[in-house]
């Protein structure tokens, strides 16, 4: 029952999470590229790792000390180790996967995890900026707009961050709208091209717009996935937007998209990683590799 409860809970917070990123405010647009969403009641809200998880502490051995300053920061970035044991993930029920929303470290560790979904922006400046500062991002991705150009990502994935590369479906629908068999065709469908791109089946999966049913988490496991992630903070243009609270909490993973000017009201993909990156540093946070933990 508790974990029902647990469950229900992240359900709901990653519902309103996926109302807060549909252009409300100074929030990014995430239909753009992607098509237009279906008019829904927002419900229950992969990975090819070549390289090396990094490990460094306080920014250092990761990212040069002038980088930063290169990139808009005040200080050099702050990384938290691989944990020498991963945090217990509640277990799903026989034939689903597990939901994630936020990574249960202990209350007095601050890091927090970088995910960045669809891939509809291929900014060659946002590749100089990852590459520079080594910043860990776990991507999810989605055929239908990232397909164009896979190897932008397999150069992000590949610049010595020990980033990786998720699914995101191939069309990004609404999959509480679909059949169970049209949710395993996008999810199992995904799996097989990102497999066969990058030569890894990704273990980690997010649905569009947060939503899925017990369709998706049977079709998840079906497809190999081990988990479904989800997010308690979404980056917007400017600012964080909080699913609790107004301020990052332990464990936070944290949501933002492949974005330009166009979406983001003519700002660059740079200019809001930055400004995401400003938000950690000045609460206090280092930054994981969603990986290393789950």
């Amino acid at each position: 029952m508790k974990h029902a409860r647990r469950l229900v809970a992240g359900t709901l917070v990653a519902g309103a999470l996926a109302l807060s990123l549909s252009g409300c405010g100074d929030s990014a647009d995430t239909t753009g590229r992607l098509g237009p969403k279906t008019k829904e009641t927002p419900g229950a809200p992969g990975a090819s790792a070549s390289q090396p998880a990094p490990s460094p502490t306080g920014g250092s051995g990761t990212a040069s000390d002038e980088a930063y300053r290169k990139w808009g920061l005040k200080g050099p970035l702050e990384y938290a180790p691989k944990p020498a044991r991963k945090p217990e993930i509640p277990k799903a029920a026989p034939g689903k996967v597990p939901v994630v929303d936020r990574i249960p470290v202990p209350a007095g560790e601050k890091v927090v995890f970088l995910t960045f979904d669809d891939g509809a922006e291929k900014d060659p400046e946002f590749l100089k900026m990852a590459a520079d500062l080594k910043l860990p991002i776990s991507m999810f991705l989605t055929d239908s707009v990232a397909s164009p150009d896979y190897g932008h990502f397999e150069k992000l994935r590949d610049n010595g961050s020990a980033s990786t590369i998720n699914n995101h479906t191939l069309t990004h629908p609404n999959l509480r709208t679909l059949s169970y068999a049209a949710q395993k065709h996008e999810i199992c469908g995904q799996q097989e091209r990102l497999e066969k791109r990058f030569g890894h089946r990704p273990p980690l999966f997010r649905p569009p717009f947060g939503n899925y049913n017990d369709d998706t988490l049977r079709a998840a496991s079906e497809c190999g996935v081990s988990s479904l992630v989800l997010w308690r903070v979404s980056m917007q243009i400017n600012n964080f937007q909080y699913a609790e609270g107004s301020a990052l909490k332990p464990g936070d993973i944290i949501l933002a998209h492949f974005r330009g000017p166009s979406e983001l009201k003519g700002a660059t993909e740079i200019q809001m990683t930055t400004r995401m990156l400003q938000r950690i540093q000045e609460q206090g946070y280092r930054i994981g590799r969603l990986e290393d933990y789950l």
